[in-house]
């Protein structure tokens, strides 16, 4: 990293950190607008010893609103929420149907119930129940289930079919939420979160990933777009020039090391302090963790924090961070 260039980074306070503060389950945070507000309330002073705004309450961090509507049936547990599978076959694919209102579903009503109860304790809570979507891949894993994985090599036509269908509903559902909250789709920079894209190598990827995330950015009007995929390899990575993806977040990429990055990546790319690098480094070695990844020029570097007993940690970090940014003295 050169002694003039500046390293922005990004850090936000976890729904499990906000549970842990409030002393409540963090399923609650998706369903209980009492829970939310205390859980906001009181992270006011975590945020304040860390010296950043505090967040403006929200639901609970939520994927899958698009799958939701569909029909798909979603676990909460005091972790992530999970999908359980729609399709039971891959000859349940020729049957699907989008639904005529993409805002029918029982737990869609829900969140737009729980968000409106929210917003008249606060306004500032903002217009949102969940993601929009999830990539197409990611999409039919979830809806079909491993099935998928093999799908492209034995029943192509059918992958295709499937895939067809999750970009054009999550499309649909896109437009359908954005309209409630009374706007429509307008362009700009938008992002792709696919996980499970990396899972194909390049030559089965040029097929039945590339025209489908381009079918995304386009159906979104991005006018910038950038991409989160933890699976992805190098081979994979010329793609994102050919998609003029100008931004790519690999997360917690096993396969692709900032190096690795800095070394092959067409485009920005950006680095990320997991939740368990901060738990198993000292201080000292997170600093030391930051220091590196700066030094291969990322776009961004993000990390969070998940426990108050980590907090002596995130101060060290963020007190790097704000050095490398310009931000101290």
């Amino acid at each position: 990293m050169s002694a003039t260039r500046r390293q922005p980074f990004s850090f936000s306070l976890a729904d499990s950190l906000l549970a842990e503060v409030a002393g409540i389950p963090q399923r609650l945070l998706h369903f209980d607008v009492d829970a939310i507000c205390r859980a906001y309330e009181a992270i006011k002073p975590v945020a304040s010893r860390l010296g950043i705004a505090p967040p403006a309450p929200r639901l609970a961090g939520f994927a899958y609103p698009h799958l939701a509507a569909l029909g798909a049936t979603i676990r909460f547990t005091d972790f992530e929420p999970n999908v359980v599978p729609l399709l039971r076959s891959a000859e349940e694919i020729d049957h699907l149907r989008e639904p005529d209102d993409y805002l029918a579903a029982d737990l869609i009503r829900e969140r737009l119930r729980l968000l409106g109860e929210l917003k008249k304790r606060h306004p500032n809570a903002g217009n949102w129940i969940g993601h929009e979507m999830e990539g197409p891949v990611t999409t039919a894993a979830l809806l079909l289930g491993q099935e998928f994985f093999t799908l492209p090599y034995l029943d192509p036509e059918r992958a295709h079919r499937l895939l067809g269908f999750c970009v054009k509903s999550a499309l649909n559902y896109a437009a359908a939420i954005t309209e409630h909250f009374g706007g429509t789709i307008q362009p700009g920079p938008k992002w792709i979160p696919d996980d499970f894209a990396g899972m194909f190598p390049a030559p089965v990827f040029r097929e039945f990933v590339a025209p489908y995330w381009n079918a995304v950015y386009e159906g979104l009007k991005a006018t910038r777009r950038g991409v989160h995929s933890e699976l992805l390899r190098v081979e994979h990575l010329p793609f994102l020039q050919e998609l003029h993806i100008e931004e790519f977040d690999p997360g917690a990429d096993q396969y692709l090391t900032p190096e690795l990055l800095r070394a092959h990546c067409p485009v920005r790319f950006q680095c990320t302090i997991e939740s368990w690098h901060i738990r198993e480094l000292t201080c000292k070695e997170l600093q030391a963790m930051y220091r590196r990844l700066a030094s291969t020029e990322p776009f961004l570097i993000s990390f969070s924090m998940d426990r108050l007993v980590d907090e002596p940690k995130v101060v060290a970090l963020l007190q790097v961070a704000r050095e490398l940014a310009g931000q101290s003295g």
